[in-house]
């Protein structure tokens, strides 16, 4: 089973019940959010007043992305705010196996995020205890960037670990994914396909999400 989970970063935002309503009906699985905090990244998206906001609109699973130098900090608000996916990057934390912990002492999934440049090898102490990991095909910060095709490779390293493993833990894929790499990456190992522009930027949500999933 391939997950689509579009990326509202690129929906809307003056139409966004509508958007959601809309994106979920063409055949989305999950709903992704960009959390950025204009430092561990050069971009300010939005807080937990939209987020509280989008979990009243939908029982669609969400999945926070947390582009943030302090995750940690973010612990009482997921919880308030009932998240399903919770992923914070490997280059913020000093502790990543208790901040994974936490994430998971609330009911949450929890992943790790790793930028383009950060190997998958720095998960093989703590692979075990994820639910998902999320491979940055882009450099965070921005929508609508040129697909890493480097990512294919990490892609096929990291199923290799979770096969070795023989555990259930799945990949999330994050960055210029269109129809013209999604076949590549399913058939490398990923899960859960971000899709931001590539969904969004047209008038026909139904047909960009088949495009990706052949469903």
């Amino acid at each position: 089973m391939i997950y689509t989970a579009p990326s509202i970063l690129s929906a809307d935002f003056l139409n966004l019940k509508e958007e959601i309503n809309n994106v979920l009906e063409a055949g989305a699985d999950i709903i992704h959010l960009d959390i950025m905090d204009g430092h561990f990244v050069p971009n300010l998206t939005f807080g937990f007043p939209i987020i509280s906001q989008i979990r009243k609109l939908t029982d669609a699973p969400l999945d926070a992305h947390f582009m943030v130098t302090n995750p940690d900090d973010y612990i009482g608000e997921i919880s308030k705010n009932n998240l399903d996916y919770v992923s914070f990057h490997f280059e913020t934390v000093y502790h990543a196996h208790r901040l994974v912990q936490r994430i998971k002492s609330i009911g949450c999934k929890v992943g790790i995020a790793l930028n383009p440049a950060t190997p998958v090898t720095v998960l093989s102490d703590i692979l075990h205890e994820l639910d998902f990991v999320l491979i940055m095909s882009v450099n965070p910060g921005f929508g609508g960037q040129k697909f890493i095709s480097q990512s294919i490779k990490k892609i096929k390293e990291l199923k290799q670990m979770i096969m070795e493993l023989g555990k259930d833990i799945l990949i999330e894929v994050d960055g210029g994914v269109t129809d013209k790499n999604a076949f590549e990456l399913i058939e490398a190992g990923a899960d859960i396909l971000v899709a931001g522009s590539f969904v969004f930027g047209t008038h026909d949500y139904k047909t960009q999400i088949k495009k990706l999933t052949g469903r």
